[in-house]
């Protein structure tokens, strides 16, 4: 396993009873650009299980960290959620993934439209020095079923306010807009429906989505990810990819589980 990184476990934190966050140790040659996913797991009987997540830390920060839900029985998060400060995590020494500022044309406004822990990413792309540097506005999206799954979210952008790096930068260009499904909420709904009826641009006064001024990345659930790619592609958005850059992206890896 010469790919393969032995990280240790510093920290858990389990948010809710089907979400949790894990952070480890970074080997000083693992590299990544924000954005990118790395197959992160266990050892289970002498070999790797390995699952793709999102890493959450920025490129600069010192450990790894990464979001998960636990899955009834899944194979890796059955085993995942129990980690403790002190045990090992394997980690490929490879990221990649779609979801790459790169791949996008330049543009006013970056939306960042996601559900569940398809949040991932684009906490680290909100700690990218490089994003306030080409967008205006950068709109975060949080889509999820109850509340009190955004606290993961939530807590991210309180520690950003502090970031030394970009913390200014962030308060004047960053939008966050949280949308809850199951419980009453001032957002109320599916993304893809405030994004059909306007409701959403309303809310945050800005104009709806035009080719011209803003560039969009999804990531989230196969559905969501399907019916927002139809819906960009219908309003004249294309599909960027790491040779063309387009006008909008989605993670190709999550999307096709």
């Amino acid at each position: 396993m010469s790919n393969i990184l032995r990280e240790t476990v510093l920290e858990v934190h389990h948010w809710t009873e089907n979400l949790f966050t894990l952070k480890t140790t970074r080997d000083p040659g693992f590299r990544f650009d924000s954005g990118e996913f790395a197959m992160m797991g266990l050892e289970v009987d002498g070999r790797p299980l390995l699952r793709a997540y999102s890493v959450v830390s920025a490129p600069y920060d010192e450990q790894l960290e990464f979001l998960s839900i636990k899955v009834p029985n899944g194979p890796l998060t059955s085993r995942l959620q129990h980690v403790k400060p002190g045990d090992t995590i394997l980690v490929n020494r490879k990221a990649t993934g779609t979801l790459l500022l790169h791949n996008l044309e330049p543009g006013k406004n970056l939306w960042l439209l996601s559900t569940g822990t398809g949040l991932a990413p684009f906490l680290s792309i909100i700690k990218d020095p490089t994003v306030y540097e080409r967008f205006d506005r950068v709109i975060l999206t949080h889509t999820v079923r109850n509340k009190n799954e955004l606290v993961c979210g939530e807590k991210a952008l309180e520690d950003l306010k502090a970031n030394e790096y970009i913390g200014e930068l962030a308060a004047e260009k960053l939008l966050y807009y949280p949308t809850v499904t199951r419980e009453p909420f001032p957002n109320e709904g599916r993304i893809t429906d405030l994004i059909r009826s306007g409701k959403v641009f309303t809310d945050l006064g800005l104009e709806p989505l035009n080719t011209a001024d803003d560039r969009v990345m999804i990531c989230g659930n196969p559905h969501m990810t399907a019916e927002l790619t139809k819906y960009m592609e219908d309003q004249g958005f294309e599909m960027g990819a790491n040779n063309k850059p387009g006008t909008f992206v989605i993670e190709k890896a999550f999307a096709q589980r």
